[in-house]
């Protein structure tokens, strides 16, 4: 019988030309009933979240106030929080436990334990560090019909190639593209 590990899936919102980090890509914009039903069967799959030091602090602010009648807040102000940063910052939104070291050994560590899914909601500076070091198993894109022009691009920094395997694509009525890949190839 072999033991399954645990799965490091990351979501998250970027525009055609595929900045993941600007005002006109904001998932309040584009999300629908539709768009929410599949992010809360992705959410339904973890128990952990895995966020950059920026992320936590700006998803902080905001869900650590609301009410666990919406299941996202539930979800993230329940769930263990895991947080990547070079400082030791507060981490006063918990359950929270900072990640410092050697990235790879941490990860492995907490893929090991028993467990659903690592979500790593949004944090595209940290989904792309973990694609291009090969530590992500699942990546979900859900690409804004709009050009944004600048702003932090997912893609750069990643000097070689990433194969990736179309795991499910869905076109929303909002003209949003949702595409799931796995990472896993083996």
């Amino acid at each position: 019988m072999s033991v399954s590990t645990r799965k490091i899936v990351a979501g998250l919102f970027v525009s055609l030309d595929g900045i993941a980090d600007a005002p006109e890509i904001s998932p309040h914009e584009w999300t629908n009933d539709e768009l929410m039903g599949r992010i809360a069967a992705g959410v339904a799959q973890a128990d952990a979240v895995l966020l950059g030091s920026r992320t936590y602090s700006l998803l902080a602010r905001f869900w650590k106030h609301q009410s666990d009648d919406i299941p996202m807040a539930k979800f993230l102000n329940g769930s263990p929080k895991y947080v990547v940063s070079s400082s030791p910052d507060a981490l006063e939104w918990q359950p929270a436990t900072l990640i410092q070291g050697n990235l790879f050994e941490e990860l492995a560590k907490l893929k090991s334990q028993p467990g659903r899914n690592i979500q790593i909601p949004g944090s595209p500076t940290l989904v792309r560090s973990l694609l291009r070091e090969g530590l992500l198993d699942e990546l979900t894109l859900n690409i804004c019909p709009v050009v944004v022009g600048s702003g932090l691009r997912l893609f750069d920094e990643i000097a070689d190639p990433v194969r990736l395997k179309l795991v499910d694509s869905v076109v929303y009525g909002n003209g949003v593209i949702g595409v799931t890949y796995s990472l896993s190839l083996n």
